[in-house]
């Protein structure tokens, strides 16, 4: 059985479970969502998803667990929303602990505090989505010579949402919205060769 994990340390946890679940289901996909918070629940996953939150605890204790390693060593994907983008970079405007999964520069709270928090639509995939910023990262640069690196959306100019082969990090939060297609994205992208 095909397993997502959603890290169950902070944010919306449970509003990415829950989209998590139907994306399985209008994929058909004979699969399970379910929150991890250790290596071992970790160890077992297909894929993770780590959301937003406060970057600096959520990779301490990421570190503290282990989890960091199980990624690694295993080499399972992560789509990583808000907190979640600044933990997959190599880089970050703060020192903290980070996965560096992503060869990415990413800036905290590009968009502004908790009261500068927006929503708007963008265009990712080549749709229009709703996008949802809450003291959200922006992505500051990226390798251009890494071919495994691909533009998913921008906002205002901004890069908002990237990929790196299988690991996406993105600003803003598509498990605060109805809508399943970008987490419908990740699982194919998971799922493929």
């Amino acid at each position: 059985m095909f397993i997502v994990g959603i890290l169950n340390l902070q944010g919306a946890v449970s509003e990415h479970l829950d989209i998590t679940k139907k994306a399985l289901i209008n994929l058909g996909i004979d699969g399970e969502a379910r929150t991890v918070r250790y290596a071992d629940d970790v160890s077992e996953c297909d894929c993770l998803i780590i959301s937003g939150g406060e970057s600096t605890v959520i990779g301490k204790i990421l570190f503290e667990r282990g989890i960091d390693k199980v990624i690694k060593e295993n080499n399972i994907p992560v789509f990583g929303t808000c907190a979640g983008m600044i933990l997959l970079s190599s880089k970050t405007d703060y020192d903290q602990p980070i996965l560096s999964l992503m060869d990415i520069e990413v800036g905290r709270n590009a968009f502004g505090r908790q009261k500068d928090s927006f929503e708007d639509t963008i265009n990712i995939l080549g749709e229009d989505y709703p996008g949802v910023f809450i003291r959200a990262p922006v992505l500051r640069s990226y390798n251009e010579n890494n071919k495994n690196i691909k533009v998913l959306a921008k906002y205002d100019s901004q890069i908002v949402a990237i990929q790196e082969g299988k690991n996406i990090a993105m600003s803003f939060h598509p498990e605060l919205t109805d809508d399943t297609r970008i987490h419908e994205y990740f699982i194919k992208l998971v799922l493929s060769d």
